[in-house]
């Protein structure tokens, strides 16, 4: 295990407290809700600032909430791209080297092929907006099988964007077992969100409670993706850095 490697999400109100016990990164998830961009952003600012005190390994989850890249209404695709830009712009304020951002598939409004089809229009359109040095990471949520976000990365075929994986959200959600997933993301993978469940609800639960096996899943991404980065996406983390700490060996590197 790798320090460098792991970061803790800021839904977790002590992270930086584990972070900085551990030597790890934070991920920061305070701008998930697109009204904190708003009038909420100077006291999220400022108490992000702190949190980020001393923690030099940053990642930015951007905001999801009703943002559709695909969407069929221009002035929808135009908020998706607006909150986006809000999210990559606040990266290089922190620092961060990679940016979380959700597809957008909902099945209940989307035919897959539309949404790959129009998805990658949206990226290409939008990439160059994307400050220097800074990855967008598309993270999986309702998608049933890996291709589609992997069809929308390679259709797009862009350094600045690779794939997030969120092992949890397919436990929950797809029948394709995360090793397939990570199998079929292969290079393209560049980060991942690592909490568990027992396959019946996204619960966000501690590594240690649920169906998936997380030091296999961890040393499989690493095979596949040395290059690949992990963040334990829990509300409360101390207790499953812990229980990963004895599971993995942790060094410097």
């Amino acid at each position: 295990m790798k320090r460098t490697d792991w970061y803790l999400s800021t839904i977790d109100p002590q992270a930086q407290i584990t972070a900085r016990e551990y030597g790890l990164g934070l991920e920061i998830a305070d701008f998930c809700i697109p009204g904190t961009l708003d009038d909420g952003f100077p006291e999220a600012d400022r108490a992000v600032l702190e949190k980020l005190r001393g923690i030099p390994k940053r990642v930015l989850h951007g905001p999801f909430n009703e943002l559709f890249p695909c969407a069929v209404d221009p002035k929808a695709r135009a908020l998706a791209r607006e909150r986006f830009k809000q999210a990559v712009d606040l990266a290089a304020r922190y620092n961060a080297s990679k940016v979380v951002l959700h597809g957008g598939f909902n099945p209940w409004l989307y035919y897959p092929c539309w949404y790959k089809e129009q998805s990658v229009l949206f990226w290409k359109a939008f990439l160059p907006e994307i400050p220097a040095g800074v990855t967008v990471c598309l993270e999986n949520v309702l998608e049933k099988t890996p291709d589609m976000l992997l069809e929308i990365v390679t259709g797009v075929d862009s350094e600045k964007i690779a794939l997030c994986l969120d092992v949890g959200h397919v436990n929950a959600y797809s029948p394709v077992p995360v090793p397939e997933w990570i199998d079929r993301y292969g290079a393209q993978l560049c980060h991942l969100h690592i909490h568990n469940n027992d396959g019946s609800a996204d619960t966000h639960s501690p590594l240690s409670a649920g169906s998936l096996d997380i030091p296999a899943i961890v040393s499989r991404a690493r095979a596949v993706s040395p290059g690949a980065s992990f963040t334990l996406e829990l509300p409360q983390a101390a207790e499953s850095v812990r229980w990963l700490a004895e599971q993995l060996t942790i060094d410097n590197g």
